[in-house]
């Protein structure tokens, strides 16, 4: 991916895995639940909500942002060690009518942070915590000890490629909130989309010397809705005002959930071919299960009734792993084991749907000297990357491999494709 796809098409890079997590399973679960209650026979969700539209921001939502950004900086967090760098948290207004605002923490670059472009980082779930998750288990700079009391310095955190800003979305995600409890009821993609903007365009007001700076999303699992969708709105408003607002590079997600059809069939494809549900099941499902509709015959819940049986005395998000009946463990152990949902196939599925050409074939990629992944890049500014051994919070257990990808992301340069290169 060279720098030139950035001048006429953001840089999109959608990253996978090859091993599975052990534990840290909420994520998933959260996504689990909610895909299977979609096509329950009468599920009451309203799909509609979940679908990617225009929206038009007006600027009366702009605040005044005054003195805001020093009463937003951390002097330091409970049990942190010393650090070179600056960090800030605070809430921000997207509905003042409501009193709904998202909280962010953000974290500026380890060095030359002037030079650095901005990264804003979502989890997905939905539901789940940018702060506890991202900033906290993955990619931020701190990790939390096992005393649970004092952090530790993550030496892979992504602040050393840029500056990072994390954000609590939807609304009563985390410390994010509304006064209108109804919000809870009635959020949806669109909504997430309309607010994170909002969020976005009042926050480069608190921090102006970021207006101009290259801006990149990222994201995880259900944020491969989040991030596009942001991105497109980001998009259209800039169109509109004839003007960069914000200065949109790229967007990178992981493990990304982008489309039910692909994502589900292609996790029960993957799941079949790994002896983990029978053929029949399998083709039971991608017979009778039509994952764009909300209606489905009675036929599809028998066949998804089965897969439930069929995986409900393993792990799918970790298939090969033994069980652990000790809760006491504080730690579990690695072992070589594949993640099932929204695995591998899922993505190349909803890519092969893009109809691309390719640019750069398939190819492993390296990481202090052996294969760190394999990676596609595609006409048009796309590039598909896997993580070996490396589980559904990619940066989690693979943190140096994962910064490698986004520094070369950000620099718009291909990864490694010999031992040689770093």
């Amino acid at each position: 991916m060279d720098k030139a796809s950035c001048l006429t098409l953001i840089s999109f890079l959608i990253f996978s895995f090859f091993m599975a997590e052990i534990h840290g399973r909420n994520q998933g679960e959260v996504f689990d639940k909610f895909q299977k209650s979609k096509y329950i026979v009468d599920s009451q969700i309203d799909r509609s909500d979940f679908n990617a539209q225009e929206v038009v921001v007006d600027y009366h939502i702009v605040h005044s942002h005054k003195g805001l950004k020093e009463k937003d900086m951390i002097d330091k967090l409970p049990g942190q060690p010393h650090v070179n760098f600056s960090q800030y948290g605070g809430y921000v207004t997207v509905d003042k009518l409501a009193g709904r605002a998202l909280y962010y923490y953000f974290v500026e670059s380890q060095h030359s942070k002037e030079k650095m472009p901005l990264l804003l980082w979502l989890n997905g779930g939905p539901g789940c915590s940018s702060l506890a998750y991202g900033a906290m288990e993955e990619l931020g700079p701190f990790r939390v000890n096992s005393d649970g009391k004092t952090l530790t310095k993550n030496r892979y955190s992504w602040n050393y490629a840029a500056n990072v800003l994390f954000l609590e979305s939807p609304g009563g995600v985390g410390f994010s909130y509304s006064n209108k409890s109804s919000d809870y009821d009635t959020s949806g993609d669109r909504k997430t989309a309309t607010d994170n903007y909002i969020f976005l365009v009042n926050w480069f007001e608190r921090f102006p010397e970021y207006k101009k700076r290259d801006f990149y999303i990222a994201g995880e699992s259900y944020a491969g809705h989040y991030v596009p969708q942001l991105a497109h709105t980001i998009l259209h408003n800039n169109k509109k005002a004839n003007k960069s607002k914000i200065n949109l590079k790229g967007i990178m997600i992981g493990n990304a959930v982008i489309n039910d059809e692909t994502d589900n069939r292609g996790t029960y494809d993957y799941l079949a071919s790994h002896a983990i549900i029978s053929d029949q099941a399998a083709n039971d499902i991608n017979t009778f299960c039509n994952f764009s509709s909300n209606v489905n015959p009675i036929q599809c819940q028998t066949a998804i009734n089965e897969y439930d049986r069929d995986v409900s005395f393993i792990d799918s998000y970790n298939i090969y792993a033994p069980l652990c009946n000790n809760f006491d463990l504080t730690a579990l152990p690695k072992n070589n084991s594949w993640y099932g949902v929204v695995p591998v196939t899922s993505t190349k599925y909803s890519i092969k749907k893009m109809n691309l050409s390719t640019e750069t074939s398939w190819y492993p990629w390296f990481f202090n000297g052996e294969v760190g992944g394999y990676v596609e890049v595609y006409k048009g500014g796309l590039t598909f990357a896997t993580v070996r051994e490396a589980g559904h919070k990619v940066p989690s257990f693979q943190p140096g491999r994962a910064l490698s990808l986004i520094m070369h992301f950000l620099k718009g340069t291909l990864l490694p494709t010999t031992k040689r290169q770093v």
